[in-house]
């Protein structure tokens, strides 16, 4: 498959730079694999297309502000500093990116907080905008990272061109997020608010989780047109063995199991063993998975509209079959339907 099948005409409009109003009143396009049928309903209708003891899986990840803003020592250039993950907790040691890049080099010292209250000192290039950051900090490990995180705002994707608003720290997570450690959120849970929670607990629909820390490499730009050639950035994941026995439950009695979002299947996808059942698992994944693909796990899936040339949307295309797929995406341009993580949402089934 190649990357070049992946492209489509976005206007930059369709883009959403806002989640809708309420969390579950979003638009949702319901694909049917089988059939090729499309039909466009409202997301809190979601429930008519499941029945009593079918399994949701979500994604319980929760994203911390990762973006922030320093000055650099002497020239007191701004510089944005990305947090990706903690590497060391006791020598609070942080893999960033910095921008610009250009001038940032190891042995610099950048300032944050007005009162300049937080100190991090290079110490390592990791990739062209990566790097190694220790951080100085006088006091524990909590308050430190509460003194950064305060610093710290909603890490919103770059094609949201706004500012970020208080919202956004509420919105910018599903209200279910609970392990930290993600850069993004999982969009497809963003649209479950408790309301639609409590009417799916009615319903007798259950429901389990699993832990995949979002990453930027869900966003990085592809740069090969052979598929097979590119390599996804790991992410961190766990799944419980709470969850192994819903889903190899759910699966021994042929229930409908729904991976709420990418991030999701692509984790039940990674501890899959080759006897169809997963496995409990603590651990990196940096599966890619792209047309044609088996899916073994899930038999349906929500998602948000990506953008063009996405690993996102490849996985989608995987799994609800290319041509469909692409077609759907063609309608919902057409439809003038919301893409992006604030925007709406597609039931494959």
């Amino acid at each position: 498959m190649k990357l070049s099948k992946f492209k489509f005409k976005l206007p930059d409009e369709l883009i959403a730079q806002y989640p809708s109003k309420h969390r579950d009143e979003s638009r949702l396009m319901v694909v049917h694999r089988k059939t090729g049928e499309i039909e466009h309903r409202a997301f809190k209708d979601v429930l008519e297309y499941f029945n009593e003891n079918d399994l949701f899986i979500f994604n319980d990840t929760k994203v911390f502000p990762a973006r922030l803003y320093g000055n650099k020592e002497k020239t007191g250039a701004q510089i944005e500093v990305f947090l990706l993950r903690e590497l060391n907790h006791e020598m609070r040691l942080w893999d960033v990116l910095v921008e610009p890049a250009r001038k940032i080099r190891i042995g610099n010292k950048l300032y944050f907080g007005e009162d300049d209250s937080i100190v991090a000192e290079v110490i390592d290039n990791t990739t062209s905008r990566g790097r190694t950051l220790r951080f100085l900090f006088d006091g524990t490990h909590d308050e430190f990272k509460k003194g950064l995180y305060s610093l710290g705002e909603t890490p919103l994707p770059r094609n949201i061109t706004r500012e970020v608003e208080p919202e956004d720290a509420d919105r910018f997570q599903t209200i279910f997020a609970k392990n930290e450690g993600a850069v993004s959120a999982p969009a497809a849970g963003m649209h479950f608010s408790r309301e639609l929670l409590k009417r799916m607990e009615i319903k007798g629909i259950d429901s389990a989780y699993v832990t995949s820390h979002m990453s930027l490499g869900n966003f990085r730009e592809i740069d090969v047109e052979d598929l097979t050639k590119h390599k996804m950035d790991s992410e961190q994941m766990s799944v419980s063995v709470e969850t192994v026995k819903k889903v190899n439950e759910a699966q021994l009695a042929n229930r409908n199991i729904c991976a709420v979002g990418v991030t999701v299947m692509r984790a039940l996808e990674t501890v899959v063993g080759t006897e169809g059942k997963i496995k409990p698992y603590d651990g990196w994944t940096n599966k890619f998975i792209f047309p044609p693909y088996d899916f073994t796990v899930a038999n349906s899936m929500i998602t948000n509209f990506h953008l063009p040339y996405s690993t996102l949307i490849m996985l989608t295309a995987a799994f609800g079959d290319y041509d469909l797929i692409m077609k759907a995406y063609e309608i919902a341009v057409k439809e003038e339907y919301r893409f992006g993580v604030y925007g709406d949402a597609m039931l494959i089934i």
